[in-house]
């Protein structure tokens, strides 16, 4: 029996676990799901427990964590990515194959000679975007090839999305991952990606305000924003002589522009504790954001710093989450105000959750493209999954 050893339970490892329980018995595997929410691990283990462990876990704790790496065959790391160099670490030492869901660190690349040495498998970017986007687009552009084809430009927009049928709030989005990854999302450096043969390189600040609009025919219209480093990519799908490649990351119509008042505001850094009266609401945590400004209601002073018309949809969608009325702001952590990133995560996990919202998720990949011979050009939606 093949014994796995699963690091975390959140929500973005719960479709895998219970994925894994269900094929434990016929792939002669024993899972151990580990995570610092007991009680979250057992509801997602659920009457799978003949074949699924549930342990305690503090991904810190490096006596525990080594033994539970011993005891195991294959480490799957769910953790928040800054975790997961130690899981893989560890498992380098001990001579564990090791995966994870999350984008290839700088620092990984100096333990490949070493793994490789050893025969060890440190298999990383396996989840939505990256990972399924990967398998999608080389399927596509591995077919365009064997026709005979060049490529002269592509392109790849995906996003986890809410499906039509349970899109019932003006943002188009819920949470169905980690809610503070959906904040800090974009700052993870400049988003860098060529375009008609010119390099293109995009701060954090101005993400959310270059994105390309995308018609799907039968979804209706999307907003596609650069994602990460495009140009690493390169090579990895072939596309090295290739004069535009922007790999993007979709959202419905209309998130972008509201999501980048956050932005602009300071709402999604996680750098400093606010210090918020105990009665604080939620229009007191956006003001703290703005000028003073005895004249102008909370929704015009931030029109008017913005350059925001007052009737615009994106305030809608703050009015929306309530941020212009005086409903009790609840903090992260023990004292009011905690950080802007974790109230700005409070308030939208509260009025655009997933979990018990019908938040289910079509996982959708955009492409667009040119090629210069063979079959015709890549344009189009699919549900991947």
């Amino acid at each position: 029996m093949r014994k796995v050893l699963i690091i975390g339970a959140g929500r973005s490892a719960s479709s895998l676990i219970r994925y894994m329980i269900d094929q434990a018995r016929s792939e002669d595997w024993h899972l151990t799901v580990a995570d610092k929410d007991l009680d979250q691990v057992r509801q997602v283990i659920g009457d799978g427990t003949e074949v699924a462990d549930a342990i305690a876990f503090d991904a810190r704790d490096a006596d525990l964590r080594d033994r539970l790496v011993r005891a195991h065959d294959l480490v799957i790391s769910m953790l928040p990515p800054f975790l997961h160099m130690d899981v893989v670490r560890d498992c380098l030492r001990i001579g564990r194959n090791a995966i994870t869901p999350s984008y290839i660190p700088d620092e990984l690349w100096a333990l490949d000679r070493d793994a490789k040495e050893r025969g060890l498998v440190l298999l990383n970017e396996l989840g939505l975007d990256p990972g399924i986007d990967h398998m999608s687009a080389m399927r596509i552009l591995d077919r365009i090839r064997s026709e005979g084809g060049r490529m002269t430009a592509f392109e790849s927009y995906c996003g986890g999305l809410i499906a039509p049928e349970s899109d019932d709030n003006p943002w188009g989005y819920k949470f169905t991952w980690n809610p503070r990854n959906v904040i800090l999302a974009g700052q993870g450096g400049t988003a860098r990606y060529i375009k008609d043969g010119e390099y293109k390189y995009l701060p954090y600040h101005r993400l959310f305000q270059r994105t390309v609009r995308i018609e799907v025919p039968q979804y209706g219209a999307y907003d596609g924003y650069a994602n990460r480093d495009s140009l690493k990519y390169r090579r990895h799908y072939g596309l090295d002589e290739v004069p535009t490649l922007v790999r993007g990351t979709l959202r419905k119509a209309g998130f972008c522009a509201a999501w980048d008042v956050f932005v602009q505001l300071g709402c999604t850094d996680d750098g400093f504790t606010m210090e918020l009266p105990k009665n604080a609401t939620w229009q007191d945590y956006l003001m703290a954001f703005l000028p003073h400004d005895v004249e102008r209601n909370t929704r015009e002073n931030l029109a008017n710093y913005l350059g925001l018309d007052t009737r615009s949809e994106v305030l809608d969608k703050l009015e929306w989450l309530g941020l212009f009325g005086r409903g009790a702001h609840r903090g992260p952590g023990p004292e009011p105000g905690g950080d802007p990133a974790g109230s700005a995560r409070e308030k939208m996990e509260i009025e655009a959750g997933g979990q018990g919202h019908g938040g289910d998720v079509a996982p959708v990949q955009v492409y667009r493209g040119r090629q210069a011979v063979g079959a015709a050009g890549v344009a189009g939606l699919g549900r991947c999954g």
